[in-house]
């Protein structure tokens, strides 16, 4: 074309979760049957939501206004629910209605978050990191992600010294993003930690965004520990949503709690931005919006909550029994989500080590793929056309550390059971070729 019309992040934009399936699909085509271990899809694993939630939902839909557009920023009645419920928590930080925001699920919030943000004011994030943060931070920069590390040997706890250093020598980072409970580690982080992050922020004037996604599934006694309850007064964004709680993915309904917008001005014309942008779509899906006051007010509500992380924990301890005594990774019990890592130790991988794979034609194609990836991509497709076994390569999540990421999805005991001792009868053939 007679100009370039392409941005200059679009080079940055990766989904490894995604992108993988394409090569799956492939790999079915050839003959080999596919046990999808890429996603965190609760419906696609075989967990429905519970049948009073359901029978919630059928009778919304009877609802003449739940057919029809919503406020701007959401529902009037549930922002002042999820504002009431905020402020209800002793010590923390006060919101209106007006300070919650509805997008079509976090994938929209994320990109109009990292999109209205000035070009050259970077947010700082985790590695591993999740894809749709670290591809949206770096989209909107047209740099690479600016990251800080998780520690491995540490149960993937943040390192505050390497967050401290970061911005301090680094005068473009204009805020920090967390998740806790972590996507992909599983990991938790306690208050102590999630509180000298804010300090840091507020000490060098920053603001904060925790992806809260994952709040209420967290085990192995860590507290559902929500942002408005440990950020103090630092200027805030928390992302919230029903896909994973309730759950109810394809629901596309999570919104913002904007956090202390009163103490800085630039913050604050910042978040009006976000509202003003979408304005421009109208509004967001009205009947989800519509059940949260409903389902998460009602006192069975709790009950489905323990149930489900009691149900995570159990599969946690079984999941991670299975590489309890292999010398080659690195596997730290999750406390919150439902997915976990397996980290192959340095020098563990290398380019001469295979997996054998029966069905010729599919060997084929994965040799033709091996050739020019990281090594535990290498290890990944090796899986798929051995097994079928779909996991994500580490490395896919924005980080230097060899591994993959499964889910703790499966509903079906016995064939999850088979899923983890497959992965760990894979990993000892293939380091030992």
């Amino acid at each position: 074309m007679r100009r370039n019309i392409v941005h200059a992040g679009a080079g940055n934009l990766s989904y490894e979760i995604r992108e993988i399936v394409a090569v799956g699909h492939e790999i079915a085509a050839l003959g080999q049957p596919i046990v999808w271990e890429n996603i965190g899809d609760p419906i696609e694993k075989g967990e429905q939501a519970p049948e009073w939630i359901r029978q919630v939902v059928h009778e919304l839909v009877d609802e003449p206004r739940s057919w029809g557009y919503c406020d701007t920023a959401g529902v009037p009645a549930t922002r002042e629910f999820l504002a009431e419920r905020v402020n209800a928590r002793e010590g923390g930080v006060q919101v209106t209605s007006d300070d919650i925001v509805f997008f079509n699920g976090l994938g929209d919030a994320v990109a109009k978050v990292y999109g209205f943000l000035r070009r050259e004011a970077r947010i700082l994030g985790p590695s591993p990191a999740y894809s749709t943060h670290s591809s949206a931070e770096a989209a909107h920069s047209g740099y690479n992600h600016v990251t800080y590390q998780l520690d491995p040997y540490k149960a993937w706890m943040p390192d505050v010294d390497d967050i401290r250093n970061k911005v301090k020598y680094n005068d473009s980072i204009a805020g920090i993003l967390l998740l806790s409970p972590d996507n992909p580690t599983g990991a938790v982080y306690p208050r102590e930690i999630l509180e000298e992050i804010a300090e840091i922020a507020r000490q060098h004037d920053l603001f904060l965004i925790a992806d809260e996604i994952y709040v209420h599934i967290v085990y192995n006694g860590c507290p559902r520990l929500r942002m408005s309850q440990w950020v103090g007064d630092v200027p805030s964004l928390a992302m919230r949503g029903i896909s994973k709680e309730y759950p109810w993915p394809g629901s596309r309904c999570g919104w913002i709690e904007i956090l202390n917008k009163d103490k800085d001005q630039n913050f604050a014309v910042y978040a009006k931005s976000l509202l003003a942008a979408k304005r421009l779509e109208v509004s967001s899906t009205t009947l989800p919006q519509m059940s949260i006051p409903v389902v998460i007010g009602d006192p069975r509500y709790s009950v489905h909550l323990d149930r489900r992380a009691a149900m995570f924990e159990k599969r946690a301890d079984e999941a991670v029994a299975f590489f309890a005594d292999c010398d080659a990774v690195v596997v730290n019990k999750p406390s919150g989500a439902f997915y976990l890592t397996v980290m192959f130790k340095d020098g563990v991988l290398n380019e001469r080590q295979r997996l054998p794979i029966e069905n010729g034609v599919v060997r084929e194609r994965i040799e033709s793929l091996v050739g020019n990836v990281t090594p535990d991509k290498r290890f990944v497709y090796y899986l798929m056309g051995a097994t079928g076994i779909v996991v994500v390569p580490l490395t896919g999540f924005q980080c230097n550390y060899e591994g993959f990421r499964v889910t703790l999805l499966e509903s079906d005991d016995t064939k999850r059971a088979w899923i983890f001792q497959t992965l760990r009868n894979a990993i000892d053939q293939y380091i030992a070729r």
